[in-house]
């Protein structure tokens, strides 16, 4: 039984959309803990910190993946924050697991799962997303121009919003730990 063929266009208009939607749903879900920072005073701990910079360059990956023509450094990238992602999630919701005396997890369930399970499910399911698009998309093909799809170039707003809240964490953190090391009980610079 032949295998589905496609237009080398459309493979490339399908592996452009794939990466805008990790991108959108991985920002998405950054937005959702910088709402549950700033809404309701859930601030974040170390560990949830080091999640946030993985899943930013879990982001910028993707994005410059949205850019490459004949590279697929992006998706590395991508791949390599993704599996910091799930160490450092794995780590966290292991020491949380059984409790030290006097610490617990931190911050409130979300459909009954805390930040750190979140982080590890967002990590296998990243792995699972960006292996599983290699192996059905392939790896990048070079387009004449006029074949270019319309997703070729990268959204310019979804990589200007990505920017702009990872410009916001990075002030969050800065207020938090000032220069010197995080803890879970104030902004730092504001008290």
């Amino acid at each position: 039984m032949p295998g589905l063929r496609l237009e080398p266009s459309t493979v490339v208009m399908l592996d452009r959309l794939v990466l805008v939607l990790l991108t959108m749903i991985v920002s998405a879900i950054l937005t959702a803990a910088m709402v549950m920072q700033f809404a309701f005073g859930e601030i974040p701990c170390p560990l949830c910190l080091l999640q946030r910079v993985a899943m930013f360059g879990c982001c910028f990956g993707l994005l410059h993946q949205l850019r490459a023509r004949d590279s697929e450094r992006g998706g590395g990238v991508a791949l390599l924050f993704a599996l910091l992602l799930l160490v450092i999630a794995a780590r966290q919701s292991l020491l949380d697991v059984v409790p030290r005396p006097g610490h617990a997890y931190i911050g409130t369930a979300v459909f009954g799962l805390h930040m750190p399970v979140w982080s590890v499910l967002i990590g296998v399911a990243l792995l699972l997303a960006l292996s599983l698009r290699l192996t059905l998309l392939g790896g990048p093909r070079i387009l004449l121009e006029a074949e270019r799809p319309p997703l070729a170039k990268a959204p310019r707003l979804l990589e200007l919003y990505v920017v702009v809240i990872c410009v916001l964490n990075l002030a969050s953190v800065v207020l938090q730990c000032g220069l010197g090391e995080c803890h879970t009980t104030g902004y730092r610079l504001l008290t």
